[in-house]
């Protein structure tokens, strides 16, 4: 897959920076390359839910963003990306140290692209939930 940006990485290091509530949860990239992206983030308490699982939309997060992020090191360097709509299947409990996403583009599009995510707790072959989305490329908001 081809980058319409030649300065991809920066713009998706950017938006992982930038997103405060991926901050606030703890997501941070591991490897990145055009139509593919994995992060992680390590579970922490506030993370779970009343089963003592990690919550869904700790999941739904990592995955979304992850997803986004893959899309967005397609886009042209004057647009951003945002989510159109993603399905998540939740597949088994959540529980370990850390939760890892690999998220990848599976159709590019000039204005939209579809990308899947598995996020995992270790095993990459036992997901624990897996995303298919639609993101939209949009002009970037000036500054």
């Amino acid at each position: 897959m081809t980058p319409r940006n030649p300065d991809w990485k920066s713009a998706v290091e950017r938006d992982f920076a930038t997103a405060a509530f991926v901050r606030h949860l703890g997501i941070r990239p591991e490897h990145m390359a055009p139509g593919e992206i994995r992060a992680s983030l390590a579970i922490r308490p506030e993370h779970g839910q009343q089963a003592g699982t990690v919550h869904a939309g700790v999941q739904a997060t990592l995955a979304d963003h992850c997803a986004g992020a893959a899309a967005g090191s397609l886009m042209g360097a004057d647009e951003g990306v945002v989510s159109v709509e993603f399905k998540l299947h939740l597949l088994r409990p959540a529980v370990g140290e850390r939760l890892y996403c690999a998220a990848r583009v599976v159709k590019p599009g000039r204005r939209f692209s579809i990308v899947e995510a598995n996020v995992h707790t270790g095993d990459a072959e036992r997901p624990t939930a897996r995303l298919l989305g639609t993101m939209a490329y949009v002009p970037r908001a000036p500054g």
